[in-house]
């Protein structure tokens, strides 16, 4: 059933409802994203798709570690490492954890000093959670040298389960190749801060209309997300 509503010059007009409503609202941008600006509505269809992909990921990885009649290889053993005589389990993945969550309190504090227009502390804690994805990434990498110095391989391993290997690959590098994208556009970004662009609007990529620094609030909704996706990551592959 039609709504009455008023157009812009006072005459009434037929507004459709329910779902058909949905969608004319949305194909016609009157509210869904009124006050949102296309670079962050564009980030946000972009992180949607994404968490799409991780999904599929991380159900066919349950999938396989259920429907297999083979052992599948005990997180606690295959990611221990050996410190000072000691069999510590999962020590490297807790602390590439921490660091990844730790960067996004950094981001958090970027975007806010961002609106306030302080080139120099965005800039500084941009490069900070740059560095934090920067350590994480080179500890994946660790983490993948000793596992393929062990005989890991996506068509097998030494544990059990030949599907460890391949899970472990893709969703592992799939996280990591989002995290190293992040980081060159963090350090793009800083960059451009802490020269000005931003203030002086000079011309250039991902500048803005001047004193808008919209464009740290998207690289961090770009960060916030990849570090949620290693939550799950974490809590599947590792704990599980």
């Amino acid at each position: 059933m039609a709504e009455t509503a008023l157009t812009s010059t006072g005459e009434p007009s037929a507004r459709v409802g329910g779902l058909q409503g949905i969608v004319a609202d949305w194909s016609s941008d009157q509210r869904a994203f009124k006050n949102v600006s296309w670079g962050k509505a564009m980030m946000w269809i972009f992180l949607l798709s994404d968490t799409f992909i991780f999904s599929c990921f991380l159900l066919s990885y349950m999938t396989a570690r259920m429907s297999t009649t083979v052992p599948w290889p005990n997180p606690s053993e295959v990611f221990a490492l050996n410190l000072g005589g000691r069999h510590i389990p999962l020590i490297l993945i807790a602390i590439m954890t921490f660091i990844l969550i730790s960067s996004s309190g950094t981001m958090a504090m970027a975007v806010n000093f961002g609106y306030r227009r302080d080139r120099v502390k965005t800039a500084a804690l941009m490069l900070a959670t740059a560095a934090f994805g920067a350590t994480f990434v080179g500890m994946q990498a660790f983490e993948w040298t000793k596992l393929i110095m062990e005989g890991v391989r996506p068509w097998g391993n030494p544990w059990g389960a030949a599907q460890f290997g391949s899970s472990f690959f893709m969703i592992t590098g799939f996280h990591g190749t989002h995290v190293t994208i992040g980081v060159i556009f963090l350090l793009a970004i800083a960059r451009k801060v802490l020269r000005g662009d931003f203030d002086l609007e000079r011309r250039g990529f991902f500048t803005s209309r001047k004193g808008y620094y919209e464009i740290v609030e998207i690289t961090g909704l770009y960060w916030h997300f990849v570090d949620l996706v290693w939550v799950f990551i974490f809590a599947l592959f590792y704990l599980w």
